[in-house]
């Protein structure tokens, strides 16, 4: 195959692997705008609407580590297309939930899917571009894909639900399922570790042991529980962590090498990827309710206004190369992020103006910083270690990533209640029977208070009022992210290359 031929080749591979980080992007974003109307159809509480945001990346974050040892394994391309497959049906189950208990397990499903297909889709880059500045380009557009993805989400869900019931944002994965299963069996090389070594069934557990404590004790004591329950989950991700990192160390074939955190670069890139998105995630599982519940705009609305967000993502693209060529990776990686970190300043000060427009404007920074930033971070973990070890590397990767969402929504959601109810007054407005509900959630104080009262108007102040609260304390978290680029990542000016 010559080199234009294999160019194709190359690019066109991308172009499905971009297609199924979309799809899982979109996914973890895509039920934000519905909640409104998957509130008012399954009666969720304020607790099962946030697992429902939630599982679906607490699964993908809990496996990840599992499925990318399993793919250098058994074949990048085999678990993908097995993955997709298995997504496709939990979709059809997620679109016909009947209780908010069965949405809750499509969610789950979902996840465990997702968790086969992520690790597939950048390690099979690492391996199809084996030119570390083509590489670079080939990873600006898969994060691309990841950042925008969290943006698209709304705006899709916008249009099915201008239109269609709440089910409808999941029946649209597949389609997309179907192009990613075919082109992806004809286009898509294999590729495995070809000494990979015994697939080490206890490490796995220990890894899931270590994650899904951890995020389920967040999500405890954000909501304001702290029982036995949460100490003994607590103790399960500690004794989890400490077991699996020593067996990692004795083991002839470590699911992680463990040593590739004491190289600076890549611990602060792994650290950089998780506190961004942590940042970004939080901040758009409200921000959407902001838009319909507290602005009164449409499903379709909403998520058009929330184009920006993923437009400036995607502009990263043209940048990134400028960037990491003129201020090296470190420095380019902490101003992106102070970029972003202005724009949620600017998002907090503008929430309450009147003007929707200048509240538009100021996620293009936003989007903007995510988008260079996790471009060149990823870059700088996935080429970290041999193109054999491609998948372990990615799902380490992505496993930040993951996480970052998760957390972000668990910390930042439940940091937005509490404030929510601190704000709430409603002694004053006569908001009758209707109060105790009112203070669950703005959702369902929409649903009990009328239309156009003083009590709802002080609802929708409430909720804004904290918005502005964690959208600040969001981009006090990029600012910290921004010190830990500074700090750790080396400012090399080129595209990492490749490790034998």
């Amino acid at each position: 195959m010559g080199d234009v031929a294999g160019s194709r080749w190359r690019w066109a591979s991308l172009a499905v692997l971009v297609g199924a980080v979309l799809l899982l992007a979109i996914d973890a974003t895509v039920l934000y705008l519905a909640v409104p109307s998957l509130t008012a159809d399954l009666s969720p509480t304020a607790t099962q609407v946030l697992w429902i945001g939630d599982i679906y990346s607490l699964a993908l974050a809990g496996l990840l580590v599992t499925m990318g040892n399993l793919a250098d394994r058994i074949g990048r391309k085999k678990l993908l297309l097995i993955g997709s497959a298995a997504f496709g049906a939990a979709s059809l189950m997620a679109a016909f939930a009947p209780t908010a208990e069965v949405l809750i397990v499509a969610r789950l499903l979902l996840g465990v899917a997702g968790a086969t297909i992520m690790p597939s889709t950048l390690s099979l880059i690492r391996n199809i571009f084996p030119d570390p500045t083509e590489r670079t380009r080939a990873i600006a557009l898969w994060s691309a894909a990841a950042a925008s993805g969290i943006a698209l989400g709304p705006l899709l869900g916008g249009a099915l639900l201008e239109n269609f019931w709440w089910g409808s944002v999941f029946l649209i994965n597949l389609p997309v399922i179907a192009l990613v299963l075919v082109f992806g069996g004809v286009l898509l090389p294999e590729s495995r570790n070809p000494n990979p070594g015994r697939f080490d069934l206890i490490s796995s557990g220990l890894s899931m042991l270590s994650l899904v404590p951890f995020v389920f004790t967040v999500k405890q004591i954000t909501g304001g529980t702290f029982d036995a329950v949460t100490v003994l989950a607590i103790l399960a991700s500690v004794v989890g962590s400490v077991t699996f990192v020593r067996r990692q160390r004795r083991a002839e074939s470590p699911m992680i090498d463990v040593d590739l955190f004491r190289n600076s670069a890549f611990s602060g890139a792994v650290l950089v990827n998780f506190i961004s998105v942590f940042a970004l995630s939080g901040v758009l599982f409200f921000f959407s309710q902001y838009l319909q519940l507290a602005r009164g705009l449409g499903p379709l609305q909403a998520g058009l206004a929330q184009l920006p967000v993923a437009l400036a993502a995607m502009a990263a693209v043209a940048v990134v190369g400028f960037l990491l060529a003129r201020f090296g990776r470190g420095r380019a990686i902490a101003i992106a992020l102070l970029v972003g970190a202005i724009g949620l300043g600017l998002l907090a000060t503008l929430e309450s103006s009147e003007q929707l427009i200048w509240v538009l404007l100021a996620l293009v920074p936003l989007g903007l910083g995510i988008g260079v930033a996790e471009t060149l971070s990823v870059d700088a973990v996935v080429s970290a270690v041999n193109p054999a070890k491609a998948g372990a590397a990615s799902s380490i990767a992505e496993t930040a990533y993951e996480l970052g969402v998760a957390l972000g929504i668990a910390v930042l959601g439940s940091l937005m209640s509490v404030f929510y109810r601190s704000n709430l007054d409603l002694s004053a407005v006569g908001a009758g029977e209707g109060a105790a509900w009112a203070e669950d959630s703005l959702a369902a104080a929409t649903e009990v208070l009328e239309p156009g009262s003083a009590a709802l108007a002080a609802a929708q102040h409430a909720f804004v009022s904290g918005m502005q609260a964690t959208t600040l304390i969001a981009g006090l978290v990029m600012v910290i992210a921004a010190v830990v680029a500074f700090t750790l990542i080396p400012n090399t000016k080129a595209a990492v290359p490749a490790q034998h």
